[in-house]
């Protein structure tokens, strides 16, 4: 038997299949831990082996460590891998219930899915900081943005003193632009550049933060070319343990750079594989460009790629998957460099 949940923040859809893909039961609890102490029942009753969840990071998390700690087997399901395989059914539509057996299904069918990431220790607290740094610099993404609008109405042609806002200097100068300005929008724009202000100071202290943990961590990952502090610490906070994945190829399936073939007939090609982790991607496209930016083995590798014939885009991708065995190798060696196997006394 294998089950699937659809998480929520106020309920859990839980549904169990059989070996054949069958239904053998849907139910929805609610979540919290009455209704967690239902779902591990639920499991010991039908002897599921395999409990597949998405969401576990976020409003599933808390009932998938409870399954784990009773002793379940829970991987994660990706939304993505969810909705495909609703839409391979049409005529059902899209409710919990359905979504509960699909992401079954998935479990029953997808035997490399990894487990659920435990959300505490060191890689939870650098996703926490990592996650609130993003945040603050989308938030002054959009200041600076309405900024620079702001000014264009009251400063026509600031842009030959003030063409960015990127550094303290920026901002100060944008604050002088308004000194002696009252008009209201003049006092919003200044308020929204201290804000920014604020937020310079607050991603300096996180970097400090960040880099404490990533040095803490004990990895070589900042040893490759292109991985530096922040990319490393997001590397950790997403893969957790590496054990997850049992090979390089499913680290591969799992970040998103392992293509997907898609040949017909006499065609014979693969596509981009666009699930997977996108944080995980997003950091072996950060690797990957700053590789081929230099004199590397990565830009040479590029070239090569496009010497055979592929297009820019292909050449990075296949470049990205070799950074993705890379990353992989490294963090297997740092884990068994942490956990070094016992050598046996002499006789």
């Amino acid at each position: 038997m294998f089950a699937g949940i659809d998480s929520h923040k106020d309920t859990l859809a839980v549904a169990v299949i059989d070996a054949a893909g069958r239904t053998v039961t849907v139910r929805q609890v609610a979540n919290e831990p009455a209704g967690f102490t239902v779902l591990a029942a639920l499991v010991a009753e039908h002897a599921v082996v395999r409990v597949g969840i998405e969401g576990s990071a976020n409003f599933g998390w808390a009932a998938a460590m409870h399954l784990v700690a009773a002793g379940a087997t829970v991987v994660e399901v990706p939304p993505l891998m969810t909705s495909r395989e609703r839409q391979s059914r049409p005529g059902q539509g899209k409710t919990d219930p359905v979504d509960a057996v699909a992401i079954a299904r998935i479990t029953a069918r997808e035997t490399f899915l990894p487990p659920v990431r435990p959300m505490d220790g060191l890689p939870a607290e650098l996703r926490v900081l990592m996650d609130y740094r993003e945040q603050l610099i989308d938030e002054r993404t959009a200041l600076a943005n309405r900024i620079h609008a702001d000014l264009g109405w009251l400063r026509p042609g600031y842009q030959r003193k003030l063409p960015r806002l990127t550094q303290p200097a920026h901002l100060q100068a944008g604050l002088a632009l308004l000194e002696n300005d009252q008009s209201i929008r003049a006092s919003v724009t200044r308020h929204r550049l201290h804000r920014m202000v604020e937020i310079n100071a607050e991603l300096a202290d996180l970097r400090t933060q960040i880099t404490a943990l990533v040095q803490q961590s004990g990895t070589t990952l900042t040893g490759i070319y292109g991985i530096g502090i922040l990319v490393a610490a997001r590397i950790l906070a997403e893969v957790v343990d590496v054990h997850r994945y049992p090979t390089r190829h499913t680290f591969a399936a799992a970040n998103g750079s392992a293509p997907i073939p898609a040949s017909s007939g006499r065609t014979v090609r693969h596509r981009l594989n666009r699930g997977g982790n996108r944080q995980l991607n997003r950091a072996l496209y950060t690797i990957a460009i700053t590789k081929i930016r230099a004199d590397t083995e990565g830009r040479a590798y590029y070239e090569r790629k496009r010497a055979e014939g592929k297009t820019s885009r292909e050449a990075l991708r296949c470049l990205k998957r070799r950074l993705s065995d890379v990353v992989y190798r490294t963090l297997r060696a740092d884990q068994a460099a942490e956990q070094p196997v016992p050598i046996p006394a002499a006789a």
